[in-house]
């Protein structure tokens, strides 16, 4: 079979427009398909709270030497031990812990005494999600790049869903984790396939539009629904199972969204992407040419040329090596920061549900912002400057002074929107950074450097109980981190979406573009590129 690409895609498939009913109704579908993620990805923040809690005391008593009365609420100078009943010595909390229901009728905490000498569990099983978007980061991008970007993404869907749903039944600490993991495999993989899918099938402006606004707000809008769904169940089982409804609700999308026309391109087979343009242009009401993609506009690539792409092709050039290499640092320090400071909602002061309703909101705000400035500001300052505002910010924090934690919570919440936004933004640049080729391998591959970040930050968050302060001196150090590689980053504005690995742009030196030849590709000639 002979492998087909097609250099001039965007020119070939313009008659289509860039706002037509075809493209707004793949913007809507798929970026309602991410809300789910959103609603998911930090759903720990109360399935994970631990309740304020005391010793169970088997003999109510009163430690006034008087004899045996029913004691106060708390009992024991602390939630880990309880006074004899008899002197002032403690013990361990051998009969276990009663837990406060004012907030929450149940946690995973409360349910299984994650408290105390078993208080690792919690960050730990927090990691072990991480880690199963680390393992989907790898295989998603992989199995899509092979087999196709829609099945892949719907198959996600649906495996989200049962995995949620399964979790809410949990027996056991163990099982809980188990399925955090699979459910962290399936849910990177709807999330990194979706912008894939909806980049490859859009215009240079309606790609900006669905992956910062529409992508990026209904992630920020199921962040939103999170708060008040849990101000009203109070149980983390029904938390789950209300995760699970919109993905089982999105599975008839698969005969609306078709698969991807550029990647049917780079596996030969021209007819089944020309049908699918064809049906754009139907939606569209616009006719479509008697040949959309001749002989002489595919590049048919010679037997040598002729392979199946994999990690390797990630590194094998300059451009691509070094590509890959930023993308693996930024995507792990910008992660890092926005996973941290997003479940650390709950140590913030206030109201828990207002706090990750603010949180939510400061996502979407930093959305919407992103995407006012995304046309006029070149690509790696916009990520470098976001990362500059928001490390500056959590450094400040450790000057606020201990009896003003309204400015504290201020301060950390204005700095996640810097955070957010180039959270953002990094997949936008990345995918129009890395060829069609190895497009989903290749934010595969900084998607699970990412995921390495966010397994580390629940323990980076958890130092936080010796040291309130010394987690925003870590993510702010990272913060400054970040903004500095992705100066180095070369701008892609106004530039086509590459297809082939000889595309792939120079980075910078030193923050200054090294100049490429024509339409912003680098003028390294080989694999098809004239």
């Amino acid at each position: 079979m002979a492998v087909v690409k097609i250099e001039d895609f965007d020119e070939r498939t313009a008659f289509l427009g860039d706002y037509g009913h075809f493209q707004i109704l793949i913007i809507v579908l798929l970026s309602l398909s991410v809300a789910s993620c959103g609603y998911m990805g930090v759903i720990v923040v109360f399935v994970s709270d631990t309740p304020d809690h005391h010793c169970k005391v088997s003999i109510n008593f009163t430690r006034n030497g008087t004899g045996v009365e029913r004691a106060s609420s708390w009992i024991g100078p602390d939630g880990c031990s309880r006074y004899k009943v008899t002197g002032n010595e403690t013990e361990r909390c051998v009969d276990g812990w009663e837990f406060s229901t004012e907030r929450y009728s149940s946690t995973i905490v409360s349910e299984w005494d994650l408290v105390c000498e078993n208080a690792w569990k919690v960050p730990f099983s927090t990691s072990l999600f991480f880690v199963g978007v680390l393992i989907g980061s790898l295989t998603s991008g992989h199995l899509s790049d092979r087999f196709g970007r829609k099945p892949v993404f719907f198959v996600a869907l649906f495996l989200h869903a049962v995995a949620i749903l399964i979790q809410a039944t949990s027996i056991d600490w163990v099982m809980f984790c188990i399925l955090s993991c699979v459910r962290g495999i399936s849910q990177i993989s709807i999330y990194v396939t979706s912008i894939v899918l909806g980049s490859e099938m859009l215009s240079q402006s309606a790609r900006l539009s669905y992956t910062v606004m529409g992508h990026s707000v209904a992630f920020g809008l199921g962040y939103a629904l999170l708060p008040l769904v849990a101000y009203f169940t109070r149980g983390w089982r029904m938390l789950l199972v209300a995760g699970a409804i919109p993905s089982l609700l999105f599975l008839p999308a698969w005969w609306v969204i078709p698969e991807s026309p550029r990647w049917l391109l780079q596996k030969g087979r021209v007819k089944e992407a020309e049908l699918v343009i064809r049906n754009a242009a139907k939606k569209n009401r616009v006719s479509a040419p008697e040949v959309i993609f001749t002989a002489g506009e595919c590049l048919e690539l010679n037997s040598e040329e002729e392979h199946t792409y994999t990690y390797l092709d990630l590194i094998r050039t300059p451009n691509m090596r070094n590509i890959t290499i930023l993308g693996v640092i930024i995507w792990f320090l910008v992660t890092m920061v926005y996973f941290g400071i997003s479940l650390n909602t709950s140590n913030l002061h206030g109201n828990i549900y207002l706090n990750c309703f603010f949180s939510a909101t400061i996502e979407i705000v930093a959305s919407v912002a992103t995407w006012l400035l995304v046309a006029h500001v070149p690509r790696p300052t916009l990520v470098s400057s976001a990362m500059i505002f928001c490390g500056i910010l959590l450094l400040i924090i450790q000057l606020v002074p201990e009896d003003l934690p309204v400015m504290f919570q201020v301060l950390a919440l204005v700095g996640k929107m810097g955070v957010s936004g180039a959270y953002t933004f990094i997949f936008v640049i990345f995918t129009e950074l890395l060829p069609t080729v190895v497009r989903n391998m290749g934010l595969g591959v900084v998607s699970t450097a990412a995921r390495i970040g966010s397994i580390i930050c629940p323990f980076v968050i958890y130092a936080g109980v010796y040291n309130k302060i010394l987690p925003y001196i870590i993510f702010g150090t990272i913060s400054l981190m970040a903004a500095a590689f992705s100066m180095l980053l070369p701008d892609t504005r106004n530039s086509r979406l590459p297809d082939l690995i000889c595309q792939a742009k120079p980075i910078r030196r030193y923050g200054i573009l090294q100049l490429s030849e024509g339409n912003g590709f680098s003028p390294v000639r080989h694999n098809g590129c004239k």
